[in-house]
């Protein structure tokens, strides 16, 4: 009886295969970790891009921040360039001069108004000296620590002082 037993693989020929499978492990991780390495590399300098990009945007954003508010200035300009030339004509009146400084007015303070601009002119309220600057107390029949005059304009460009208004502040007689 002679039965046929598998061969049995000799010491040396296991070491190899196994080696064998080891090597190929190596190489499949060396090529994932290659792959790896290109992939962070690509997002770093796509980061770099972006942050270029952001800086090269702000950088625009600050250097043309005020063109449409000169823009909107122009027209003011304009017109008070022809205020000067019908102010020099023989028949200019006085009464037209200031007709033509209203209406500019009128426009410089729309233009304002378009861009944030807010005139303070606090007469009859409460003393606030967030958005006041007392230069006199007065005696006054009314309430005390309340605007009763108004020296010259305080101005808010989007709820932030830009200029308090000077005021003359109530105290008690």
């Amino acid at each position: 009886m002679n039965q046929e037993q598998p061969e049995q693989p000799v010491e040396g020929e296991v070491e190899q295969s196994a080696q064998s499978g080891e090597t190929s492990e190596v190489d499949e991780l060396k090529a994932k970790l290659a792959e790896k390495e290109e992939e962070v590399l690509r997002i770093a300098a796509e980061m770099q891009n972006v942050r270029h990009r952001a800086e090269r945007d702000i950088e625009s954003a600050r250097k043309f921040a005020l063109e449409r508010f000169v823009e909107g200035l122009l027209p003011v300009v304009d017109s008070l360039e022809l205020g000067i030339e019908a102010a020099e004509k023989e028949n200019a009146t006085l009464e037209k001069i200031k007709e033509g400084d209203e209406m500019t007015l009128k426009m410089l303070i729309q233009t304002l108004e378009k861009f944030g601009v807010k005139a303070v002119h606090p007469i009859g309220e409460r003393f606030n000296p967030d958005h006041h600057q007392a230069i006199s107390l007065q005696p006054h029949d009314g309430d005390p620590d309340h605007v009763v005059d108004v020296m010259q304009k305080g101005y808010l460009l989007k709820d932030r002082v830009v200029r308090p208004a000077m005021v003359v502040v109530s105290k008690p007689k």
